[in-house]
């Protein structure tokens, strides 16, 4: 399967606005730049009629340029090797592809190499929830990853020390990634299974779930989320907006949890709550 890939020229008061939206119309990589970002979808996925519709209600309030190519699936490494630049997280988490060096100065030291898949800290959304992951014990723990994506969080749950890792996706393909770079992290015990809310239905408890999703996707899952959930356990929730938060503290205590804190970063939210 080959990607379309679509540049758009925007400004940062909209990309991540955007971003949201082309996420609603199946988009699932995007990389940053200097101007806005690149989003890519599978070919047979991609609808330029959907594309026009959505930039269109957002050219009344901001210029946007954009642009599209089709890319070859052999063809996907060299483009984030060309965009895929090393950061740290919470001045203790290294996040870097295989061609990158260690570095000598972190305390967690993560490969991540993406090709199709989100997730490679450089994303608001990601870099929360490791951060969020960070002030939580999961040392001998039980975690569940969903929506995995590279499974970055899932190996960060590693290299905590949790005992048991869990990985959810809905792509095959991302699956296949995620799998990668679990062994590649020296992870290859973590569960990383094909579909969504149904595979984890009558599993053991965790003691900590990880869902980095988008709103209704959340609020639709919790209840399944919940009903795998610890007494106790920590539910750690983002993918969503400062102004969605409300609507999904609200369903989280109809279920029983506790809201306990959350992160903010150009407007994306991490949110930890407790059984």
């Amino acid at each position: 399967m080959d990607f379309i890939e679509v540049t758009l020229k925007v400004n940062a008061e909209f990309a991540d606005i955007l971003t949201a939206e082309l996420g609603e119309l199946g988009f699932d990589a995007f990389v940053e730049n200097e101007d806005g970002f690149s989003a890519y979808i599978d070919e047979d996925k991609f609808s330029q009629p959907e594309l026009e519709e959505t930039i269109a209600r957002y050219t009344d309030f901001t210029q946007i340029d954009y642009s599209t190519r089709k890319i070859e699936r052999q063809n996907w490494n060299e483009e984030w090797e060309r965009n895929f630049e090393p950061l740290f997280i919470g001045d203790k988490v290294s996040v870097r592809a295989s061609f990158h060096e260690k570095p000598a100065n972190a305390e967690y030291d993560i490969v991540i190499n993406p090709k199709m898949s989100f997730g490679t800290g450089h994303h608001e959304t990601t870099t929360l929830m490791i951060e969020n992951q960070l002030t939580l014990d999961h040392q001998g723990k039980r975690v569940l990853d969903m929506g995995c994506g590279t499974g970055i969080l899932a190996i960060m749950a590693g290299e905590l020390g949790a005992k048991e890792i869990v990985a959810v996706e809905i792509e095959d393909w991302t699956v296949e990634n995620a799998r990668e770079n679990a062994e590649l992290n020296g992870y290859g015990t973590i569960d990383v299974r094909l579909g969504g809310a149904e595979t984890i239905a009558g599993d053991s408890p965790y003691d900590i779930i990880l869902a980095n999703i988008n709103r209704n996707v959340l609020l639709e899952d919790m209840p399944a989320y919940v009903a795998v959930l610890k007494k106790d356990g920590y539910l750690l929730l983002s993918g969503f907006y400062t102004e969605d938060l409300p609507m999904l503290q609200e369903r989280a205590t109809e279920l029983g949890l506790t809201y306990l804190s959350h992160h903010v970063k150009n407007n994306w939210v991490s949110a930890i709550f407790q059984k």
